[in-house]
C-alpha cells in the first residue's frame, strides 16, 4: 500500500493503526493501567526497563517476570533482595545490566516511598499534572531519563486524562512516517480521546518498524 495515498484519509488511516498496532506496552506486559498506585508503580518499572539499550521485547519479558515475582508495589519490591532481583531479571533476558538494575530497582522503590508515600499520583499532584513538569520528577528516579520519562507520560494518559494529547519524538516520527499530521493537536483529532494512547502506541511502532504500514 503507498502511503502518501492516505493524505485526505487520515482517520481512515489513524483507524487502521489502532485497530492493528495500538497496543500499549503496559498492556503487552500484563499491567492493567488504573490511576491506581500499584499499577502506576509498574508502568514505572516497565518504563526504566524499556530506557535501557536493550529491545523492547526483553524489556516486556523481563516485566512480566517482576510481576511474577509479586513485585508489584514499591513496599513489595523492596522486601526482595539484590541477588533476587539479578535472578529475575537474568530469567527475563535482561543480562547486560542485571545487576545495575537491580540497584536501581530498589532506589526507585525507596524515593517513591519516601517522597511520595508509595503513590505516583502524589507526584502528578506535585507536577500540578503539567506533563514538563511531571518529566522532570520522573527523571529524579535513576535510571529514568527524559526517554523513560516520556514512555511512562505516553501510556499513563491513558488514566491521566490532562496529559491528552501527548506525544513525543518516536510518536511524531511515525507519524510523519505514515503521512498523518506530525503535531500533538492535528494526532488528537483523528480518534476519540481515549484511544489516542492506542494511537500514540501504533506510531511508535511504525517509527520503529516502518515496513508494517505496508502490511
Amino acid at each position: 500500500m503507498n502511503v502518501r495515498n492516505f493524505s485526505g484519509r487520515h482517520e481512515e488511516l489513524a483507524r487502521r493503526l489502532v485497530d492493528e498496532h495500538g497496543h500499549t506496552f503496559a498492556a503487552e506486559a500484563g499491567i492493567t493501567l488504573r490511576d491506581k498506585p500499584a499499577p502506576l508503580w509498574q508502568l514505572l518499572v516497565l518504563s526504566l526497563l524499556l530506557s535501557t539499550r536493550i529491545s523492547s521485547d526483553i524489556a516486556l519479558t523481563t516485566s512480566r517476570e517482576l510481576l511474577s515475582m509479586g513485585w508489584r508495589t514499591p513496599q513489595r519490591l523492596r522486601q526482595s533482595t539484590w541477588q533476587q532481583r539479578v535472578d529475575a531479571l537474568g530469567r527475563g533476558g535482561y543480562r547486560r545490566y542485571d545487576e545495575s538494575t537491580a540497584t536501581r530497582l530498589d532506589e526507585a522503590a525507596a524515593l517513591l516511598l519516601t517522597r511520595w508515600d508509595g503513590d505516583l499520583r502524589r507526584l502528578r499532584e506535585e507536577a500540578g499534572g503539567d506533563p514538563a513538569r511531571i518529566s522532570k520528577l520522573l527523571q529524579e528516579f535513576t535510571g529514568i531519563g527524559p526517554t523513560g520519562a516520556s514512555i511512562f507520560l505516553r501510556e499513563a494518559q491513558q488514566v491521566w486524562t490532562e496529559l491528552r494529547p501527548y506525544t513525543d519524538k518516536l510518536v511524531l516520527k511515525g507519524a510523519a512516517a505514515a503521512g498523518l499530521p506530525d503535531d500533538a493537536k492535528g494526532l488528537g483529532e483523528l480518534v476519540a480521546g481515549d484511544e489516542f494512547v492506542n494511537l500514540a502506541a501504533a506510531l511508535v511502532r511504525v517509527a520503529r518498524e516502518p515496513g508494517i504500514l505496508s502490511d
